[in-house]
């Protein structure tokens, strides 16, 4: 890797247990071991300390978005490949934060991981799903809250159908041809 490596932002959007922070980390892994400076910026993390305070209205959740975009891209401008595994549901919050980094000469890419609703409410990974299913929840992206996918995305992954060794490599392929390993 060479001193002048670019940074960029590499957005992951896609349903509640589609795969994308497992695929972040491990392009974040794969990524460290050749030199790279990475940051995973995960949702979650993200609500718990950047944005605490917010609900799950729209205007909350443009808002989130925003606020990950904004750090995402502040990281990007210094080196870092700022890996966002985040459901930004709304297509016009997720075109905003391109903007943000079109504006600043950033690299921005989107990656939409793919999973159908069925896949996901399989894994349910945090349980949203069955307390959705339960009554104990409403609001779920993709369940009774809408999931606007992205209609041409840089990448999108079938993630249900390969390994997470194959997404990422996917993913990292991507990197490649965009001139940012």
């Amino acid at each position: 890797m060479s001193g002048t490596a670019r940074g960029a932002t590499v957005w992951l959007t896609g349903l509640p247990s589609a795969g994308k922070t497992t695929l972040a980390r491990a392009l974040a892994r794969r990524l460290t071991a050749e030199g790279h400076r990475v940051e995973v910026l995960d949702g979650d993390e993200i609500r718990e300390f950047l944005s605490a305070g917010l609900g799950f209205s729209r205007e909350d959740r443009h808002l989130n978005v925003q606020r990950i975009g904004f750090v995402a891209e502040l990281l990007a401008s210094h080196g870092v490949k700022a890996l966002v595994p985040v459901i930004a549901p709304y297509a016009d919050s997720r075109e905003a934060v391109r903007k943000r980094h079109q504006a600043a000469g950033t690299e921005y890419l989107e990656v939409h991981v793919a999973t159908p609703v069925e896949v996901c409410a399989e894994r349910d990974v945090k349980g949203l799903y069955a307390k959705q299913a339960a009554g104990e929840l409403t609001g779920l992206t993709g369940v009774d809250d809408p999931y606007e996918p992205p209609e041409a995305p840089d990448l999108r992954i079938a993630a249900h159908e390969q390994s997470v060794e194959e997404s990422a490599q996917a993913l990292y392929a991507l990197l490649g041809e965009r001139g940012l390993l």
